[in-house]
């Protein structure tokens, strides 16, 4: 999963709506399938490809909403704390299997609230940050939150600093271990 490939040059709005898409669609995946491995092998690319993205926004997308927004501390720390209730939630889903009755309550939790996080940041959040910053600014942007998935994390760390600058430091450091993990388990991430 991910758009490593041809994402070099994109804004930070094409960067994250994809990955918005990819995440909606593994949702779809999720809903359609009662198949326990795949359900679960799903969940597991659902929580990768969420974490990466929260933890690049965490690191570029919403020190850039403080810089740019006069109430850009508000919006940056209602943003972290959604997903700080997301992550939350994956680690729950973490240990649950696919067939487990608690599974798809605990995933409509994660989802409903990923759905909203969604909406506020398409909604209001990048058409603010499209109107205050410049194209190239974007585009700068964009390439930092891709950079930053390549070596974020694939697991949820409810514990660990989601602000700058010990985020930035320990998120590639979490992400190395993460994806060693992965590896060796054979998570599908």
């Amino acid at each position: 999963m991910g758009n490593s490939a041809g994402s070099a040059g994109k804004d930070m709005v094409s960067v994250l709506v994809t990955d918005h898409e990819e995440v909606k669609e593994l949702f779809r995946q999720i809903e359609s399938t009662s198949d326990a491995k795949t359900r679960r092998d799903l969940a597991d690319q659902m929580t990768a490809e969420l974490i990466r993205h929260s933890v690049a926004e965490e690191q570029h997308l919403y020190p850039a909403t403080r810089a740019a927004l006069p109430d850009g501390d508000q919006i940056a720390d209602h943003e972290i704390e959604e997903h700080s209730e997301a992550e939350e939630g994956l680690k729950r889903l973490e240990g649950v299997a696919g067939d487990d009755p608690q599974f798809m309550t605990i995933f409509a939790e994660v989802r409903d609230g990923v759905l909203h996080h969604i909406e506020e940041e398409e909604g209001d959040l990048f058409p603010r940050l499209q109107a205050t910053m410049t194209a190239d600014q974007l585009v700068e942007l964009g390439e930092k939150i891709t950079a930053a998935k390549k070596i974020a994390p694939t697991r949820p760390h409810p514990s660990a600093p989601d602000t700058p600058p010990l985020n930035k430091v320990m998120g590639p450091l979490t992400g190395l271990v993460d994806r060693l993990r992965d590896r060796f388990s054979g998570r599908s991430t």
